[in-house]
């Protein structure tokens, strides 16, 4: 089963439930989450896969069960996280359906299939799907003046997360500002 999408290239009505931001490490979905809950007119709820992460016991956060990060910036994620994070998007759903809009900032590291992934925990949701976008260096810029992410991070992901991926709308954060993606992404979901 397929969550409810616009469908690229059609227009999308304020019944949007949910949207779905896809991106490399340091790509700028946070701050488009917290520009898109501005601009929104409606409340809404943004949460991310670093929320997720952070909840989980420290165990989880640097092992082979849990989340791996190499020293180059790859990301590998074992059995018993993927058990947490089934859990964690099931609870996203849950809360749409209790009523209300969630902004889902997450990083597709197995692209296509971790979109079916979150189509399954979507199931009849409406839901718009955003590809966020930005140059592999500029990335890897703003990696470095975070200090928070492994080195490589955000340089490796910034094309992986997009391979095998269609969207309802794309943005670029290298060459707009996070607001100026949040308008954009706004008037896919009913305002201009």
């Amino acid at each position: 089963m397929r969550a409810r999408s616009s469908g690229y290239g059609r227009d999308v009505s304020s019944s949007t439930q949910v949207i779905v931001l896809n991106g490399g490490s340091s790509s700028g979905k946070s701050g488009i989450a917290r520009c898109l809950q501005a601009v929104l007119p409606q409340a809404w709820l943004a949460v991310g896969v670093d929320t997720l992460i952070d909840v989980m016991p420290a165990r989880l956060r640097l092992g082979s069960e849990g989340i791996g990060l190499a020293g180059d910036g790859e990301v590998s994620v074992g059995a018993e996280f993927r058990v947490l994070e089934d859990a964690w998007m099931a609870g996203v759903a849950s809360m749409v359906r209790a009523g209300a809009r969630v902004i889902v900032d997450d990083v597709f590291l197995g692209g296509a299939e971790s979109r079916r992934r979150w189509e399954k925990a979507l199931d009849g949701l409406d839901v718009v799907w955003v590809g966020v976008r930005c140059d592999a260096a500029v990335a890897a810029g703003r990696e470095l003046a975070r200090g928070d992410r492994v080195a490589g991070m955000a340089e490796a992901q910034a094309e992986l997360v997009h391979r095998g991926m269609t969207y309802d709308v794309e943005v670029d954060s290298a060459k707009s500002e996070a607001v100026e993606c949040a308008r954009v992404i706004a008037a896919r979901v009913g305002r201009a």
